[in-house]
């Protein structure tokens, strides 16, 4: 079953969980959503958003992050899906629009991004979420304005590590490797007893062939979440760094 399926609130999940947590309000689901993004956990964040919509859908904040999930678990439809079921209740909130501005420009409707873009940053609203839209917006485009609204994100962020990690989250996908492990490097800088960080380092490590860095980095992650899944990353880790020990000895030996 997809995760569109899995988020109508009726849904007999749903009912399973309120019969676990029955003394569990909104309030309560809003804050394990928010801990469970910051931990890179996504499919349990997405849950816990969709949880807080079924008690109270006219909550504001759980929306953008509904959709924010989806976009980060690469559901692009989805939360495009979403994200006009959301304005439909709240039209000019400033973060659903950029979060919509998102999902069409990474499904490749770059006109249709710019456009709920441009509505994002014409809001009332002045977020740090709303320009790091923008530059994955501006990115998708090949634009180098996105430099601009990356520095006006981390400014409005007061260089909150989150806004850090989350800015080279959108370098990463765009296969801007190099900048996006030193945008995770400075994150790291200000929380370096983040386990995320250094997973998302390790990640941009592996990807410019830094293999035994990024193992030290996905065993920096593992030392401080122990929970956290990276053994596919450890496993790529090392298979990278015998692929390149053996390419170095057909080098050396000529075989």
């Amino acid at each position: 079953m997809s995760r569109f399926g899995n988020l109508e609130f009726d849904s007999a999940n749903d009912d399973s969980l309120a019969r676990t947590q029955p003394l569990k309000d909104e309030e309560h689901f809003l804050a394990e959503a928010n801990e469970a993004f910051q931990s890179g956990r996504f499919e349990l964040a997405l849950r816990m958003f969709a949880r807080v919509i079924e008690f109270n859908a006219k909550l504001p904040a759980a929306w953008p992050g509904q959709v924010r999930m989806l976009i980060e678990l690469g559901e692009f439809e989805e939360a495009r899906v979403w994200a006009d079921k959301a304005l439909a209740l709240f039209p000019d909130d400033g973060e659903l629009l950029a979060s919509k501005a998102v999902a069409l420009a990474r499904l490749g409707d770059h006109a249709g991004a710019i456009s709920y873009s441009d509505s994002s940053v014409e809001s009332q609203a002045n977020t740090p979420y709303i320009w790091l839209a923008r530059a994955d917006v501006l990115l998708a485009r090949k634009e180098k304005r996105a430099d601009y609204c990356f520095e006006r994100a981390l400014t409005l962020a007061n260089n909150h590590w989150l806004y850090h990690w989350l800015a080279a989250r959108v370098h990463a996908f765009y296969h801007q490797f190099a900048r996006a492990l030193r945008t995770v490097q400075q994150a790291l800088a200000l929380e370096p007893s983040r386990a995320v960080l250094w997973l998302q380092t390790g990640e941009c490590q592996l990807a410019l062939g830094l293999a035994a860095q990024a193992r030290n980095s996905f065993d920096q992650a593992r030392e401080l979440d122990p929970d956290l899944n990276i053994q596919q990353f450890i496993s790529k880790a090392e298979s990278s760094f015998l692929d390149k020990i053996a390419g170095r000895w057909r080098q050396w030996f000529g075989k």
